[in-house]
């Protein structure tokens, strides 16, 4: 599946426009890539060689640029989550998109803040981040229904997860980037439905888990 209401159709640029749009699209996925979504917007115009002014010209919010710069990895995880949905066993579904799902995390600090928060206002957002959950769902309650995940286990529970790799990643990225990994494969391990024991603590709802990115946003 690839993303489509990212792209927006445009008026062909002249050559110069299309160079300056092109150089500042490559200079956002690198500052975003490593300094998260909140990289000074300053910074990637003076790194890419252009005015402000021209920044906001071509995306004239943050969330235009970010949306832009992290198209690829949006892409690729849409489409690999339509791979992960054909395989046959339940319980390899589920941990390859899981895997899918971190090795991507790992490789951007931006794409890693994008999947960890929510951007209220931003309709294009709230529909990324809704398929995301989607997908989540599906392989969850498959394999679930198949009896080899635990049943007390909810979409908040994998997102939680997901905001624990994204500490983790922060502080392991330079001295042992595979880190995340052995956290994936002890989790894995716990969420199997064998000799699994009572939680204490029912799961976050659907409400308190969108509170809780949107305070992750608000907070940053």
């Amino acid at each position: 599946m690839t993303i489509t209401a990212t792209s927006r159709t445009r008026r062909p640029r002249r050559r110069d426009a299309q160079e300056r749009y092109d150089r500042i699209l490559a200079t956002a996925q690198r500052e975003f890539a490593v300094r998260g979504v909140d990289a000074s917007l300053e910074g990637i115009a003076r790194e890419a060689g252009v005015a402000i002014g021209t920044l906001y010209r071509h995306f004239p919010t943050r969330l235009d640029l970010l949306l832009a710069a992290l198209e690829p990895r949006l892409a690729e995880l849409l489409d690999e989550s339509e791979r992960v949905m054909g395989i046959d066993d339940p319980w390899r579904a589920f941990a390859s998109y899981l895997e899918n799902l971190f090795r991507l995390q790992a490789g951007d600090r931006g794409f890693n803040d994008f999947l960890s928060r929510r951007f209220p206002g931003s309709a294009e957002t709230e529909r990324l981040h809704d398929q995301i959950c989607e997908h989540i769902d599906e392989v969850l309650i498959r394999a679930q229904d198949a009896g080899v995940v635990r049943p007390d286990i909810a979409r908040g529970d994998i997102v939680t997860l997901i905001w624990s790799s994204s500490r983790m990643i922060d502080a392991t990225s330079v001295t042992a980037p595979n880190a995340w990994r052995r956290q994936l494969a002890l989790m894995l391990d716990a969420y199997r439905a064998p000799r699994a024991h009572p939680l204490p603590e029912p799961p976050l709802t659907d409400e308190q888990l969108y509170d809780a990115m949107v305070r992750l946003n608000a907070a940053d």
